[in-house]
């Protein structure tokens, strides 16, 4: 029937034809009839309507439903849609474990560069401050005093000191009382003012103590380009004091919330927390500027685990530490929590469904932060440890172990040598504690950096002294490529990388603005020869602004 309608109607109306009576929908033969009847129209020879008025008897509701009910599709049609539709639901399955293992590790780094401040930079400095006066008095005049490491160690311990007797003039309780009695909406606004701050002081701050460890250890025989190590040293002394004073703000704003009586003021901070998941969802990302986005949720929440710390020593010590109250602050220090995690889980969730990041993108970004451990414990390591978590992560533990020192001291009254004696058993599981988890991280460190094939980068020497990268063609940085972990293609096409799994962690520019049109040729002329050379894993930290922009 099919061949013999084909023979009357032109070419291109067959051919169609063919193909419509091809599907099963069209099995009907009154649907087969009807579009015969629309071709022979369409050709001319088509019968009078009286005829076709006899044919259209049984189509009626009942055969429609039948039709609806019967009909179907076949979703092998599209594989690779659907497919691909399936393998997002894994990855956003997969993502709150990969995430938590990132979060775990970098909560024990944080934990590790914070002990560090309590228990093995104090010794280190009595070390120091013992070297400083013994070598003058055993006559060994040509040997250096102190080694650069220790200078920094000195310069720490001195900050610490001067910022807490500062400090010992604030009045916590005074402050309380401020801040409650302002309202629940002006509390609200003071304490994102106070997030905001706290992001810029740990922008600008690690520059500081950075310019000053450097203009106290310089080689002495360079000409002088700065102003002195008096001036850099009051300045880092300003800044660990107001930043203090910032997180001191932020506990007493929080502590007030949790003493509320309607819990008003920490739901709306809670949900605050859920705004920024609307911030963040709906924007460009590529892997640089999640893993920097990474790095800002561990140390936040390690920050905020302090701060509920800060807060429950402060209530415990109202209640003349009685442990019932504790009972009382924990649903809301666990809800606090809870709702910290969710955030964070929901967030990375739907960043990376946008973007089409896979979920192993977090073990790369947890090889990058145990490549800096372990590369901080070789002999040419060039910054220590601690500062190297400030950097990457932006958190900066001066400030808040001064903040957790003043809190203790004004909390815990010792008195008789009992307590003398509990505060050395204190130190030195807190020395065990430190010594135990620094075993533990550079052991799994070590595992995370050969599974990553980044064993040679140990070897390379600082970014400092590494030559320029060079560009090819295409704008493309031919030495900043780092080995990756096995099963990743180097691609030999000068094209950008895109945003998936296989490609490696470095951050391209958008198509659009590859090339740059000349007004007055017409022509296309390379436009990344004025920008910013691109940036791999491991240059980037917290507050480097990467190459793609965050629309």
């Amino acid at each position: 029937m099919g061949t013999n309608l084909c023979s009357q109607v032109p070419k291109c109306y067959g051919e169609l034809l063919k193909q419509l009576l091809s599907y099963h929908f069209l099995a009907n033969s009154h649907l087969i009839k009807l579009i015969e009847y629309e071709f022979k129209i369409a050709c001319g020879n088509a019968q009078p309507r009286s005829h076709w008025r006899s044919l259209n008897y049984n189509l009626s509701l009942v055969r429609f439903i039948t039709t609806e009910l019967t009909r179907g599709y076949f979703l092998e049609h599209n594989e690779a849609k659907y497919t691909e539709r399936r393998e997002r639901v894994y990855t956003c399955l997969r993502i709150p474990k990969e995430l938590e293992k990132l979060m775990t590790f970098g909560f024990f780094l944080c934990l590790d560069a914070f002990l560090y401040v309590f228990t093995l930079l104090p010794l280190r400095v009595i070390l120091a401050l013992l070297r400083l006066f013994t070598v003058p008095c055993c006559g060994l005049s040509g040997s250096r005093l102190l080694q650069p490491a220790q200078v920094c160690d000195v310069l720490k311990g001195f900050i610490m000191v001067l910022c807490y007797s500062m400090m010992s003039y604030v009045d916590y309780s005074m402050m309380y009382h401020l801040i409650r009695g302002q309202s629940v909406i002006k509390l609200y606004i003071i304490y994102n003012m106070l997030e905001v701050a706290d992001r810029l002081f740990s922008s600008f701050g690690q520059d500081i103590l950075d310019a000053l460890y450097w203009t106290a250890t310089e080689p002495k025989e360079k000409k002088r380009a700065h102003i002195g190590v008096i001036p850099h040293f009051f300045m880092a002394v300003l800044y660990v004091f107001l930043h203090a004073i910032l997180i001191m703000v932020q506990a007493t704003t929080l502590n007030v919330a949790f003493n509320s009586h309607n819990k008003s003021l920490l739901t709306i901070m809670m949900s605050n927390n859920f705004v920024e998941i609307k911030g963040s969802v709906f924007k460009k990302f590529e892997k640089n500027n999640l893993f920097q986005m990474s790095n800002s949720d561990i140390k936040e929440r390690f920050t905020n685990y302090i701060l509920l710390l800060i807060v429950c020593l402060r209530n415990m010590e109202q209640f003349s530490w009685n442990p019932d109250h504790f009972w009382v602050l924990f649903p809301d220090v666990l809800m606090v929590m809870a709702s910290e995690i969710a955030v964070d889980v929901v967030k990375h969730a739907f960043i990376t469904k946008f973007n089409d990041i896979s979920a192993d993108v977090y073990g790369e970004y947890r090889a990058s932060l145990a490549f800096d451990l372990v590369s901080s414990r070789q002999k040419n390591a060039y910054t220590d440890y601690s500062d190297s978590v400030s950097r990457r992560m932006g958190f900066i533990p001066l400030p808040l172990a001064l903040l957790l020192i003043r809190v203790v001291t004004s909390s815990v009254k010792i008195q008789g040598s009992l307590s003398f004696m509990c505060v050395l058993l204190f130190y030195l599981g807190m020395i065990t504690l430190k010594v135990l988890n620094s075993i533990v991280l550079l052991g799994r460190s070590c595992v995370f950096v050969k599974e990553a094939n980044m064993e040679e980068k140990l070897f390379d020497p600082p970014p400092s002294v590494v030559s320029k990268p060079t560009a090819d063609k295409a704008g493309i940085s031919l030495t900043s490529e780092i080995s990756q972990p096995t099963n990743m293609a180097q691609s030999a096409a000068p094209t950008l990388p895109k945003s998936d799994s296989d490609t490696f962690l470095t951050t391209p520019d958008e198509e659009d603005d590859d090339k740059i049109i000349n007004a007055d040729t017409g022509l296309e002329e390379d436009g990344l020869k004025h920008r910013t050379p691109k940036k791999d894993l491991l240059e980037i930290d917290r507050f480097t602004i990467c190459g793609n922009r965050i629309d």
